[in-house]
């Protein structure tokens, strides 16, 4: 049984468009890609092995990048409803991501499970069920401006999606997929709320954090499921107490013996998981 430690206060179709592209800095009504080219959003067929899962697939064609595929879950009624854009780690796109979106939707939000890089790399490989995205650009650093530019797209691109509210606006990152949105929320995006899940926080990050943040990382990580030297637990939990020290709004929940992938490997811990995100994510993106 997985031990919780929690420290904290805690249909339409049809064409989309949204703007995506870097400028040096945001405001509280634009975010660093709403100005230049225009990723156009559409609707799209569900890659192989896809067909049965119940969400709408699109894909965001982001100029200088590629498309990247993404599947959208969406809530019951009518909305329009608080959204998160879903960023996975170096194993790549999975099936996984398409159900951590569904969970997420039936609890409320709309989910919007992206494709931001094609291939995979690392050992967390065996803990997925890889969907194929071939038209997405390759992995790039995670703190890199292909990596910034990728996560403004798709966030614009959500922003456009029948049913979601474009002020309300979350993101969640497993492990590489951390890096951007870090970067994002370094650089004052406009986002509403970040979600971390065995990220990396090298040790001379900033702590100029202003969208809510939330830590969700296991005790026990390290390379031999997939983490590295900057997702160990201890840089996690220096980094929330560097933010705790400077007033920033974090939260933390560290898994007792979780492991880097364990999201994806222990049901128990992937619950606990589901229900701390639904319950930050509706204090932070609603009214």
């Amino acid at each position: 049984m997985v031990k919780v430690h929690f420290v904290a206060k805690l249909t339409a179709a049809g064409l989309l468009i949204a703007l995506a592209s870097p400028v040096p800095q945001a405001s509280t009504q634009t975010t660093p890609g709403d100005l230049g080219s225009q990723p156009v959003v559409s609707i799209a067929a569900a890659p192989p092995g896809t067909e049965t899962l119940a969400v709408q697939w699109v894909k965001v064609a982001a100029p200088g990048l590629g498309v990247l595929p993404a599947a959208v879950a969406r809530p019951r009624g009518a909305g329009p409803f608080p959204t998160v854009v879903l960023l996975h780690g170096s194993h790549g796109f999975a099936h996984e991501y398409v159900r951590l979106a569904q969970d997420l939707a039936g609890g409320g939000v709309l989910a919007v499970a992206a494709c931001w890089f094609r291939g995979s790399a690392g050992s967390g490989a065996r803990f997925v069920t890889p969907i194929g995205c071939p038209e997405a650009p390759p992995m790039p650093n995670a703190s890199s401006p292909e990596a910034i530019q990728t996560l403004d797209a798709l966030v614009q691109a959500a922003r456009t999606l029948p049913g979601a509210r474009p002020d309300r606006i979350g993101l969640f990152g497993h492990s590489r997929g951390g890096g951007p949105i870090l970067n994002c929320i370094l650089r004052a995006g406009n986002v509403q709320a970040a979600v971390l899940n065995s990220a990396g926080y090298p040790g001379n990050l900033s702590t100029q954090v202003e969208a809510p943040l939330l830590i969700l990382h296991g005790t026990a990580d390290s390379p031999v499921d997939g983490g590295v030297a900057v997702t160990n637990i201890q840089m996690a939990r220096d980094f929330e107490a560097k933010l705790r020290t400077a007033g920033r709004p974090v939260e933390a929940v560290y898994y007792e013996g979780g492991r880097h992938n364990d999201i994806f490997s222990s049901s128990t811990q992937y619950r606990d998981e589901v229900q701390q995100m639904l319950a930050f994510l509706h204090r932070h993106l609603r009214d």
